[in-house]
């Protein structure tokens, strides 16, 4: 079945990405506004941690290690050393960066000691179990970076941390939910694992809904900005009332350093945004962020968006069968441990900026605009059959 396929593919790029699913120049390019300068005030010595974060290069680590560094704090990265950094470099030249491989090269972690661990790149449950064990005698805290996908299948609503996780893919999953299941399984083991080594009281987990925002290897949101921005007529996917979430990804990376520097012990759903919000919300709040005409064509028919291969445009994933409760995880936990929210209007607006930076390669930005199967490319003919449809 073609929705089947599409969310397959949706997953994929993420995995191979390094995203977490739940499902100016480089240089000189900075995504702190004025607003998040204050929670970047420098802390007093006494507070100051050595934190190691396996991983750091690609989407969330960037955002922590400017976060962590600005707020005073030392941090080591450990990576296979293939990926650059393309935003905050300056940051990046003050972080001692361990090269090695979790799958088989622990080598550099051995006989050192840091603070607070954070496991943004744990994949495999192995992994997570082999780094544990070596660092649960040298580190006081280990942080997992998780996902809502350990609530597939999102079959209900109201997901609270306490609610039940597969730990094992149901023997009779069909074929084309089985990368779902198996991603979903291996964060939920890969948590079991982190508090088998280093105990509950020394574990926190965080599980983010789609995250959003500047460096984002995928083009899974960037369709917003793009064509927002461009004004029209706007195809926007999906019924009125179809819940969405998302999050900034600066806002849960900033967030997980003041867990760890607070101690919050705990498993906290990192979703956003902070009041219930439907794909209508959404747009027409995204929407205000540029100064241009736009009207709004709501496609409210999922027949007709699977027909014209349209099955998700974050914020928005069609809300059937074993996806129709993904955007219903619960966000109280977090909001009341400290979880902040930056506006509608600062993710697209910064999202964009960065779009356009140095920071991304204008062979990227070309392919996302002329490929054949994009929706903006596909939208005006898409649009024309819905009303042709509508006035029929």
């Amino acid at each position: 079945m073609e929705t089947k396929k599409s969310r397959r593919e949706f997953l994929k790029i993420g995995l191979k990405m390094g995203v977490v699913l739940p499902f100016a120049s480089s240089i000189l390019y900075s995504c702190i506004s004025k607003s998040d300068e204050k929670n970047t005030t420098k802390l007093t010595s006494s507070k100051k941690l050595k934190i190691l974060i396996l991983g750091g290069t690609s989407f969330l680590g960037p955002h922590q290690i400017v976060y962590a560094v600005n707020r005073g704090h030392s941090v080591t990265t450990f990576t296979r050393g293939k990926t650059k950094p393309s935003i905050y470099k300056e940051a990046f030249s003050k972080v001692e960066q361990l090269i090695g491989d979790r799958e088989d090269n622990l080598t550099a972690l051995e006989n050192r000691k840091w603070d607070v661990v954070i496991d943004n790149s744990g994949r495999k449950t192995e992994w997570t179990k082999r780094s544990a064990a070596l660092l649960k005698e040298s580190c006081d805290l280990y942080i997992y970076t998780s996902s809502t996908g350990v609530y597939y299948p999102y079959i209900n609503s109201d997901f609270k941390e306490d609610s039940k996780v597969l730990t094992l893919v149901p023997n009779d999953s069909k074929e084309d939910e089985k990368l779902e299941y198996d991603y979903g399984v291996m964060k939920a083991t890969s948590e079991q694992a982190a508090m088998k080594e280093f105990g509950a009281a020394r574990t926190i987990v965080v599980r983010p809904t789609y995250m959003i925002g500047p460096a984002d290897r995928t083009n899974r949101f960037i369709h917003w900005p793009v064509r927002l921005e461009k004004g029209g007529e706007v195809l926007v996917p999906g019924k009125k009332d179809d819940a969405v979430q998302y999050i900034d990804v600066r806002d849960v990376a900033e967030w997980m350093i003041r867990l760890a520097e607070d101690k919050k012990i705990g498993t906290y759903n990192a979703v956003g945004p902070k009041e219930a919000q439907n794909m209508h919300e959404f747009i027409t709040e995204a929407k205000k962020t540029f100064a241009v005409e736009s009207s709004l064509v709501m496609i409210d028919d999922y027949d007709f968006l699977e027909e014209n291969d349209i099955y998700y445009i974050v914020p928005w994933i069609i809300p059937t069968e074993n996806t129709i409760g993904s955007a219903k995880i619960n966000n109280q936990k977090a909001l009341q441990n400290g979880l902040l929210f930056r506006t509608v209007h600062d993710s697209v607006k910064d999202t964009l900026d960065w779009w356009k930076s140095d920071a991304v390669s204008e062979e990227r930005r070309t392919e996302f605009v002329s490929n054949p199967n994009s929706i903006i490319l596909k939208e005006p003919e898409i649009i024309k059959k819905w009303k042709a449809l509508q006035h029929g």
